[in-house]
């Protein structure tokens, strides 16, 4: 087990990666009924691009990308990768396959014998050059990345024993003593090729505790104290975008071009997307406003997500404000701050 002191320098070339972009994003809706979640803009770059320029940076010349729910808005943002520095490829599912069926799916774009698994909803900056180290060492089949729970009520956990050994995994709640997967891991190709290709598998419930069975010591653990931020729901998805436009002191970066704010209006904390117009004296605060909604004035919105409504049906909580459909952002865990 490998802790944040053991880091390496990050060389060129490290391994390949299969980033997994395929998903619904069920509990990003309404958004993600509007565009894949990989690709939502995060402080004036796609969540997509973000992970692919820190993979770049970490010494991974190329990727693969799993795309099956509306993969345009994805392919439209990364192209073959060339601006973020990464040759990406993509893999095709007619029906998703899980996060184990979606690797084995990929494997002959891979074409690696070792390579990185990456989450494409969650932002880390943890070593890939000393995952990688550790995983030859230690002669595992599967390493995960894995940090101290930072919320265990609302994250389950994986439980480690003292040579860094999987154990097990634990329910979110009050007894989640577990650490907390980042949602990258180093992998060897044999462990996915057995699946057949087009049949949905899953790997942390599935083939993994298979292999923890069979083979102790085969799933293992590397522990660091590496950032991390998860793009799950509305709410942690508005909290990313204006934590990292405070650090990177760029807030214009969360009002995408093409958008007009009339003098008057004030904007505050909010994540606006391209093609929106707010009126004169508008109020907005803590909110996400997708594309083409135009904001009528003197109207004021806070804790909500605004997307116009565009003869589309309202989802379960969205009401009907004139042109637009509107929801509340459920509780963000950083609203105290």
């Amino acid at each position: 087990m490998t802790s944040a002191h053991d880091e390496s320098p990050e060389p060129r070339d490290v391994w390949p990666a299969i980033v997994l972009t395929a998903g619904l994003g069920t509990r990003l809706r309404p958004l993600s009924l509007l565009r894949a979640k990989p690709a939502l803009p995060v402080a004036g770059v796609p969540l997509i691009g973000r992970i692919l320029g820190w993979l770049s940076a970490s010494g991974v010349g190329s990727a693969v990308l799993n795309l099956h729910h509306l993969p345009s808005t994805i392919t439209a943002v990364v192209g073959d990768g060339r601006d973020f520095g990464v040759q990406v490829r993509y893999s095709w599912e007619p029906t998703i396959l899980g996060s184990a069926g979606g690797p084995a799916r990929a494997l002959p774009l891979i074409g690696a014998d070792q390579f990185f698994i990456i989450n494409g909803d969650t932002l880390t900056d943890v070593s890939l050059a000393a995952l990688a180290a550790d995983h030859r060492r230690s002669g595992a089949k599967v390493t995960l990345a894995l940090v101290p729970n930072p919320d265990p009520l609302h994250y389950g956990g994986v439980t480690v024993d003292g040579e860094g050994q999987l154990v097990g995994f634990t329910p979110r709640g009050p007894a989640n003593t577990g650490l907390h997967s980042i949602g990258v891991q180093a992998v060897d190709a044999d462990v996915f090729a057995p699946l057949d290709p087009d049949v949905p598998a899953e790997s942390f419930s599935g083939i993994y505790r298979d292999l923890m069975a069979r083979c102790p010591g085969c799933v293992r653990a590397f522990v660091s104290h590496a950032a991390f931020r998860d793009i799950g729901t509305a709410a942690d998805y508005l909290d990313t975008c204006v934590d990292i436009a405070r650090i990177e002191a760029s807030a214009p970066s969360l009002i995408d071009g093409g958008t007009t704010v009339a003098d008057s209006a004030v904007i505050s904390n909010c994540v606006v997307w391209d093609d929106v117009r707010v009126g004169q004296g508008a109020t907005l605060a803590w909110s996400i406003v997708a594309s083409g909604a135009r904001i009528p004035g003197g109207a004021r919105f806070e804790q909500s997500v605004v997307r116009p409504r565009d003869r589309r049906p309202a989802e379960p909580g969205e009401q009907v404000v004139g042109d637009l459909l509107v929801s509340r952002i459920g509780t963000r865990r950083s609203a105290s701050n």
